[in-house]
């Protein structure tokens, strides 16, 4: 059974049907939040806790969020939290009555760092609906260009946005006793990034000033200029289209791209040598770091990178071409693949406003997908964006962000989910540079100035912030891997003569028309769901990963991902005093889902009248 929550089964033949003897299939419970309020506020009272708090969300132009939390510093324990988008932005209001073609301009401008891949998911959803198959190198080149942007995205996260609450001025602040067990342990893969011990890594990974810093910041821009090569600028790409792109490749343009790519082979095998070291060396110094944002490996991904002899656009063979992707779509429950079926994983998905600053929306148009599989009234297809701003109440809304779910249940998005699924499904086809085991993933880099190497990533017993950024580290070879794939692809096009990169098309101006764009933003899942009628845009809706794991609580009470994971994780850091207090442990957790919006968290402590404040860095916007 794919779903064990919503009332969907599928018969024999596949066929999926509404249960019957069901009175409302999609009823859910919902749960009074103020009961939880009370019974904070009771042990607030008896323990001294500050009763009431002020926030001031920091709005920039990749969103805002703020993350409450109630902390008993006596216990090393999280009580509380509540995870707050505090900006509403609108981009499904805009979108209504324009012209289908504006969409891809529009919706990349929803996040200043990952537009390429808005725009891009906005192109495949008006190729599902108006069956538009773009030729197999404009496929190709989009491959190279979402690869090129995650070899922009991973570094800038690893050390730029969260490497810094590993490096030696971090720690030294906040747990001074490593410092000195850092200095005397060797790191094991010297030899690949040159560093003797772990302190020496942690010195490097000090902001504005460490090397592994400023060497980052320096590959983020070799990534942009491979870039815009194919893009013609970046974050918001001209040359993305339904049916392909607006751009002529030749062979110049491929070796001006490869000329870049090449210095991501020594790069990757760097990376992930120094999180590995450092990683590890938290993880055996004190093994309660395993418990530092985790959370089940529940998660979801559309995967990305199209074959060109797969991918036709259509709903009706998306689960072929999604699964013949280089990244497998699916879902996690646990650890365990439930589905690698697009047409499930969209039937699956709800999105919730009951804690958030939305109207809830009337009526069922679409009751089932164009292959007859039930759809829930909370589907994107079926919602409407009705803002409705109010008073910010822990007990009722308090954030800007929906409570999307699968099978009524939290996901999780990220880089990690795509390499997860992948290697565990083992349904992508072979690659000359891949290789998926069930339980690993074999990343084969080729040499540059280091000898080639094979690299693993293992599936790791426990999901936590330390796995999560290890992944993202594995994260730079897998996508510089799939780049060359389809690199070598697209020389292969055009030695051939194939040098076509878009499909000519018209949008109707009579009928209705639906389809859904399943693409991945460097945090993960992304989808945008259109309707299109008379030749206008009826309707159109945004999931973001961020969207997913910023997510408040569920109509029945279920934490978003952030919530949990922070929950979920306990006080490590060294304090004489309350005010002393930084937070790092909670911060390490959020970073760790590398969120798109600069933050603000704000920790109440226990026992004192002192609030921590920590701006939470998690976006190229916050370094602009």
């Amino acid at each position: 059974m794919c779903f064990k929550n919503l009332p969907i089964a599928f018969d024999e033949r596949g066929n999926a049907y509404l249960k019957e003897g069901v009175n409302d299939p999609y009823e859910h419970k919902v749960v009074d939040l103020g009961i939880e309020q009370d019974k904070l506020k009771s042990l607030m009272e008896k323990n001294g806790f500050i009763r009431s708090v002020d926030y001031d969300p920091v709005t920039r132009v990749a969103g805002a969020l703020a993350f409450h939390s109630v902390v008993d510093l006596k216990k090393k324990k999280v009580l509380s939290t509540n995870s707050m988008a505090t900006l509403f932005r609108g981009y499904e209001v805009i979108l209504k009555g324009r012209d289908p073609r504006d969409a891809a301009y529009i919706s990349s401008r929803a996040c200043g760092v990952c537009g390429g891949v808005h725009a891009t998911c906005s192109a495949l959803a008006i190729e599902m609906a108006l069956g538009i198959k773009p030729p197999p190198l404009g496929i190709v080149m989009r491959n190279i260009l979402l690869a090129i942007e995650y070899l922009y995205d991973h570094p800038l996260h690893l050390f730029l946005l969260a490497g810094p609450d590993y490096s030696e001025e971090l720690v030294q602040e906040t747990n001074p006793e490593l410092i000195e067990k850092a200095a005397h342990t060797k790191a094991k893969n010297k030899a690949v990034h040159g560093y003797d011990t772990i302190l020496d890594i942690m010195k490097d990974l000090n902001p504005l000033k460490g090397k592994l810093y400023l060497e980052a910041l320096s590959m983020t821009r070799v990534a942009r200029e491979a870039y815009v090569l194919i893009g013609g600028k970046y974050p918001h790409p001209q040359s993305v289209v339904p049916g392909g792109l607006s751009v002529t490749i030749t062979i110049s343009t491929l070796n001006e791209v490869y000329s870049r790519l090449i210095k991501f082979f020594d790069y990757g095998q760097k990376t992930t040598g120094i999180w590995d070291d450092v990683f590890d060396f938290f993880l055996e110094s004190n093994p309660e770091y395993a418990k530092c944002g985790v959370r089940p490996a529940t998660m979801m991904d559309t995967g990305v990178w199209d074959r060109p002899d797969a991918y036709d656009a259509t709903f009706e063979n998306c689960d072929k071409w999604g699964e013949a992707r280089w990244s497998t779509p699916g879902v996690l429950v646990d650890g365990k693949v439930v589905t690698t079926k697009l047409t499930q994983l969209n039937a699956g998905i709800e999105e919730f406003v009951e804690h958030s600053f939305y109207e809830k929306w009337d009526g069922h148009e679409f009751k089932e997908d164009p292959l007859g599989t039930p759809l829930s009234p909370n589907h994107p297809w079926n919602k409407e964006t009705i803002p409705k701003p109010g008073k910010q109440s822990w007990r009722d809304r308090y954030s800007w962000d929906t409570s999307p779910t699968w099978d009524r249940m939290p996901m999780e998005a990220g880089a990690y989910t795509r390499m997860y699924l992948t290697a565990k499904a083992k349904v992508a086809p072979d690659s000359k540079f891949l290789e998926n085991t069930g339980h690993s993933m074999k990343i084969h880099v080729p040499k540059h100035t280091l000898p080639g190497k094979t690299l693993e990533w293992h599936i790791p017993e426990h999901w936590n912030a330390f796995e999560r950024n290890r992944a993202r580290a594995y994260c730079i070879p897998y996508s510089a891997m799939v780049a060359m794939d389809n690199w070598l692809l697209a020389m292969d096009l055009l030695k051939n003569g194939q040098n076509k990169v878009s499909t000519k098309f018209e949008i109707p101006k009579t009928g209705s028309y639906m389809g859904f764009g399943a693409w991945g933003a460097g945090r993960g899942f992304l989808t945008h769901h259109l309707l299109i009628e008379k030749g206008l845009i009826k309707n159109y809706q945004i999931i973001t990963p961020s969207t997913l794991n910023a997510a408040p609580r569920t109509p029945w009470g279920e934490p978003g991902p952030y919530e949990e994971a922070v929950l979920n994780t306990p006080v490590l850091e060294k304090f004489d005093k309350p005010e002393d207090y930084k937070g790092i442990d909670i911060l390490r957790a959020i970073r760790s889902f590398d969120p798109c919006m600069p933050c603000t968290t704000h920790i109440m402590a226990k026992d004192s009248d002192h609030m921590v404040t920590r701006e939470v860095t998690t976006c190229a916007c916050g370094i602009e």
